[in-house]
Order: structure tokens, then sequence, then C-alpha cells
């Protein structure tokens, strides 16, 4: 199953019985545009800037802080992790409206409830999604609706996306998707391959080089 910590190869919670949290596993493109300069990743079209991804490291770190402990905080590898969560993030959205598909914040706030009284309470669940997962008490919401998402994608084609069967399935409908977007990361974090769902390393250029005058 996929996870979607870049860094673990991961893909985020099942709702229902089990709950959304307790199912997740483990997951973790270049020019020169006017549309590249200052941002993180342009996907679709649409600009990631560096300035979001920063101020959602720096809220990480600082809330793993405070909590005393968890995931490792060096700021490179927390970068790239988010850039890649925020890009697999519209390659979902993107796979899910391919296929009609969406995610209601009803179906989001149930899971989130579900898991939090199988932890036994909200603190105890953000704490839990903070210390394991790297996922901020800001981004709680969007974590629930990236995993139902992979679900849907999954049992639209009568599939469990925690078996092989609807991994398959799953990266399947995400590598379409991710080709769709034609997704540019900025090389500093890597390129997308949308055929691994993933970031992988890059030496190319993100701005086009100034020749020397003759």
């Amino acid at each position: 199953m996929i996870r979607t910590n870049s860094a673990q190869r991961r893909t985020r919670t099942a709702a229902g019985a089990v709950g959304v949290l307790i199912a997740a596993a483990a997951l973790t493109a270049c020019g020169g545009s006017p549309a590249h300069q200052g941002a993180a990743a342009v996907v679709g079209g649409q600009r990631i800037t560096i300035a979001t991804v920063e101020a959602k490291v720096t809220a990480l770190r600082d809330e793993v802080l405070a909590q005393g402990g968890g995931p490792r905080t060096e700021r490179a590898g927390l970068t790239k992790r988010t850039v890649s969560d925020l890009v697999l993030d519209r390659v979902v959205d993107q796979a899910l409206s391919d296929r009609r598909l969406d995610v209601t914040e009803t179906e989001v706030t149930q899971a989130r409830d579900s898991d939090a009284k199988l932890l036994g309470g909200q603190d105890e669940l953000q704490r839990e999604l903070l210390l394991k997962q790297g996922v901020t008490s800001g981004d709680t919401d969007a974590f629930y609706r990236q995993q139902l998402g992979i679900h849907k994608l999954a049992a639209a084609e009568g599939k469990d996306a925690r078996t092989a069967e609807g991994d398959a399935v799953v990266r399947g409908a995400l590598a379409t998707a991710g080709r769709e977007l034609r997704i540019v990361v900025n090389p500093r974090y890597g390129a997308w391959d949308p055929q691994q769902i993933a970031l992988v390393d890059t030496a190319e250029d993100w701005l086009p080089q100034r020749t020397a005058a003759a």
C-alpha cells in the first residue's frame, strides 16, 4: 500500500473498523518559465511555493520539538518529504477527478473522529499523527483526505487498497494522473517520477543558465 510519507515510501490511515490512522502504510519533474520562480514544484500548471513548503516544515519541527521527540527534525529531509506530500495530494485529487470521485468533509470528519475514539481522544490522535506520521495539527484533514482518496481509488475497482491488488490499482491510477499533470519539481528537492510515484534525485537545472556574452 502506498503511504504519502515520502521519506519512508508511505500512504496515509484507512477508515472503518480499523480506522484511517491504524491502517496507514508507508509511501513516500524541470524548466525555466516564470512559473518556476519561487516554486518548489509546478503541478498541472499550479505552483507550490517554496514559502508554503518552508512554513509547513517549520510548523512540523516546532510541533515535534514541543512534544520532545518523534521523527528526525533535520530540515533538508523534512523539506523534501513535504514537497513530495504536497505533490501527491494533487496527484490523488487528479486521479479522483478522472473517475468522478471525491472525498467529502463529512467523510474526513467521520474518519478522524473514528480514529480519535480508538486512540482515546483528539489529543492522542494528533500526537500519534505527529510523532509517527509527521502530520501537524494544521494538516490533519489533508492527511485524511489523501488517505480516503487513495482507498476510494482502489474501491472503485472493487479492491482494498491495503492488499497487493488494491495497491497495484492505486499505483496505476496515480501514475496516470501524475503524467497528466506534467509535474515539475525544483531540482533541489529531486524530480517527480510518475511511475514510482515518488521524488527521485536529479542534477538538472531549475532555471535556464545565462550564457556568457561573446
